[in-house]
């Protein structure tokens, strides 16, 4: 091959990434004003569903919501209108519990074969497929070395597309637990990055997180299911541990999300301060009077249980995995409805990776099946959603000075639920992520 065509192959190399990027829109100038259109907005904190209404952007904000008459009215002339007269819009919706640099094919002893550099890349690919799905917001509680912190930074620095990003980095876990790698033999001497055991260290390692760009600090405080060698029931950490990691992470302006299982773990992390019990499996009534006291969120994982017995044989999972799921999910719904009964906070979170990226709206059926009404289940997705991040002023719902993240499906919500499996319209910050609105 010639030196001028190897010149050319790297040329066309270099500009791919610029030339995909304008494809997906992400570098398109943004309009200063766009007028949305809505014949149903969806009030999110009320329930009540308004008519004829019209949402006023300028930038990447919302400037005003109101009858459409009105807001048409006060309007700048080269405002982009887009219709939506014909659909249902609502807030874009937040995942609490995602996992975008992994995928289920991952199970097992097949992550041993994923490099860094390959995990970053299938991150960049679930967030764009969990954007278009109308999650214009995660929370990302674990990933390999920092993955999801550049993956935050190439999205917020629009490089790629993607939602907005809450992340760990990696979890804190202790030495054989469940966020430890423990399907390698011992002459690998191999650990995971967030391993610490003891005080000092569990405080070092929460300060690490943060310097290295952690906005949330994820805790694994009992064992879990796709994990080797450790009990879902079983607390990892101590008291005096727990309850430093939790204090330091506050004291450094960071939430803390636990990863329990068990009722003993779920209690132990909520008495320590944790501001959300993720999966809560084994929740006991005890638990859930404390966590009502204390205000604690419940971030359930329910759908995944549905998807990983039916594709565990062709995931080929070990058997010590499918043990524990056996054992584990089917009564998590069962105490999972009774949390719910008993009114905890509930944010909306799916464990995705753990199946496909961009099923995350499936959650929502399960949680109106386990008792949620639709609305409770959408306001997990929303306002719960964004309180339990601490973004309660930017998203979450559609009122000024909110992020313009804004969702359209063609059908009633409300009535059911699984037409958030079918969004139609995504918007975030102002600039129009995916456009199939319904002509009907």
């Amino acid at each position: 091959m010639s030196l001028k065509r190897i010149l050319s192959l790297l040329l066309l190399l270099l500009l791919s990434p610029i030339l995909m990027l304008s494809q997906t829109g992400e570098r398109v100038e943004k309009p200063k004003h766009v007028l949305i259109r809505a014949g149903k907005l969806l009030d999110v904190r009320t329930g009540r569903v308004l008519v004829n209404q019209a949402i006023l952007i300028e930038g990447d904000r919302i400037k005003e919501v109101g009858a459409a008459q009105a807001i048409q009215s006060r309007a700048p002339a080269d405002a982009l209108v887009i219709d939506l007269s014909n659909m249902t819009v609502l807030p874009g919706l937040i995942d609490a519990h995602t996992h975008l640099t992994g995928n289920p094919d991952q199970i097992g002893y097949q992550s041993l074969g994923i490099s860094i550099p390959r995990e970053a890349l299938y991150g960049a690919r679930n967030a764009r497929v969990t954007l278009e799905a109308g999650f214009t917001t995660v929370r990302n509680v674990g990933a390999n070395a920092y993955t999801d912190v550049a993956l935050r930074d190439a999205i917020d620095a629009g490089d790629i597309p993607g939602p907005r990003m809450d992340v760990s980095g990696p979890p804190i876990g202790i030495t054989g637990g469940h966020c430890d790698e423990n399907l390698l033999p011992p002459q690998f001497n191999y650990r995971a990055d967030g391993v610490a055991d003891g005080v000092a260290a569990v405080m070092q390692k929460t300060r690490e997180n943060v310097k290295y760009g952690a906005s949330v600090i994820k805790v694994c405080a009992t064992g879990g299911v796709l994990s080797k060698g450790d009990s879902p029931g079983a607390e990892q950490f101590s008291d005096e541990e727990i309850r430093a990691i939790i204090t330091e992470a506050h004291r450094l302006g960071r939430k803390v999300a636990a990863h329990a299982h068990g009722a003993s773990g779920i209690k132990q992390a909520v008495l320590a301060g944790v501001d959300s019990i993720e999966h809560g499996s084994f929740i006991n009534d005890e638990d859930i009077r404390l966590m009502k006291e204390r205000g604690t969120y419940l971030v359930p994982t329910l759908y995944l249980g549905d998807w990983f017995m039916e594709n565990a044989q062709r995931l080929n999972v070990p058997p010590f995995i499918m043990d524990k799921a056996r054992a584990v999910m089917p009564v998590a719904r069962e105490n999972i409805a009774r949390a719910f009964k008993a009114g905890v906070k509930v944010a909306f979170g799916t464990d995705a990776a753990v199946y496909p990226h961009g099923l995350n709206a499936r959650e929502f059926a399960v949680m109106v099946k386990l008792g949620l009404t639709p609305l409770q289940a959408i306001q997990a997705a929303t306002v719960n959603g964004a309180d339990l991040l601490g973004w309660s002023d930017r998203i979450g719902s559609l009122e000024p000075g909110r992020f313009a993240d804004i969702i359209a499906v063609s059908g009633d919500p409300l009535t059911d639920v699984t037409e958030l499996e079918r969004v139609r319209f995504v918007m975030k910050g102002g600039m129009v992520v995916k456009n199939e609105r319904s002509e009907k």
